[in-house]
């Protein structure tokens, strides 16, 4: 099974940056040592065309980004310093996000190691996410005429707002985001279904949820193809999260949304998103779980 990664690229953090930059490269020798994939099957994606960025997103803040012409606020609001790095790894994990999609609607299964980038929207950049791939990678499947309807399965512990704004005014895609009620970001843009859960909910609490917003969502999205942001950050260890899943919870909510779109023969791209623990290993654990869950669903 072949998986997509940037982890190469890497740019310059900020002296007070809390973006663990470490867990892509982490990652990939960890899904290669644990025999989850081989090297062979990781491929590297190239930057994707400026032209893709600009269908999505708005021009000016395209031009902005592009330049390296943010504002400070701006800046601190993404979280990260521009840098010409940034942006060349930014490109190069669109691209990795669209061919992954691609491999999905090929075989029923694509993987990212990396991606949902859920809180950029058109024209601002946040939480560390600069341009949407999702959004990104449903445009230009669609131009290519890969693919009509989308569904977004968002399960990182933050509210995938920039993904909300992008896609939930479009009639063709369906946007289910599930989060801790009160974490960032603290104002919500509406998703098509959004499950809002208490601080310090647990397993079976989060599955029960999760089984009952993934009826709705399949259902209502006739989709052709499923994104799935699998955040690492519901975690009960995560420094951003307030949700209290165990790593053995974590991998049960991988199993259900893999299960589930393929009881509904929905192809699935699996992305990463968010994952915050003290000791990144932790969070490479959980990535990897995600990880080989989707390839024993492929198998």
């Amino acid at each position: 099974m072949r998986a997509w990664s940037h982890s190469r690229f890497t740019f310059p953090l900020g002296p007070r940056s809390r973006y663990p930059l470490d867990k892509y490269a982490l990652l990939r020798r960890r899904v290669v040592g644990d025999g989850s994939l081989r090297e062979d099957d990781i491929a590297e994606p190239l930057p994707i065309a400026w032209d893709a960025v600009l269908r999505v997103h708005d021009p000016v803040f395209v031009t902005r980004m592009r330049t390296g012409a943010l504002e400070v606020r701006e800046e601190r609001v993404l979280g990260l310093q521009w840098s010409e790095q940034l942006i060349e790894r930014t490109l190069r994990g669109l691209q990795g996000t669209l061919a992954a999609a691609g491999d999905a609607l090929e075989t029923g299964h694509g993987i990212m190691l990396g991606g949902g980038t859920h809180h950029a929207a058109r024209a601002s950049a946040r939480g560390f996410c600069v341009f949407n791939d999702l959004a990104v990678a449903t445009s230009e499947l669609r131009r290519a005429g890969a693919l009509r309807r989308v569904l977004v399965i968002d399960c990182d512990v933050h509210q995938g707002d920039g993904t909300a704004e992008l896609l939930r005014p479009d009639p063709e895609a369906f946007t289910l985001s599930v989060q801790c009620e009160r974490n960032w970001p603290f104002v919500r843009i509406p998703s098509d279904l959004d499950v809002e859960l208490p601080q310090g909910t647990g397993d079976d609490d989060y599955l029960q949820a999760l089984d009952a917003a993934l009826d709705e969502a399949i259902g209502g999205a006739v989709a052709d193809l499923a994104f799935y942001v699998a955040g690492a950050d519901p975690w009960e260890g995560d420094k951003l999260g307030r949700l209290a899943l165990t790593k053995p919870g974590l991998r049960a909510r991988d199993e259900l949304v893999l299960d589930r779109c393929a009881r509904a023969g929905l192809p699935v791209v699996v992305t990463l998103a968010g994952g915050y623990a003290p000791d990144v290993r932790d969070t490479v654990d959980i990535h990897a779980q995600t990880i080989a869950a989707a390839v024993a669903a492929a198998a």
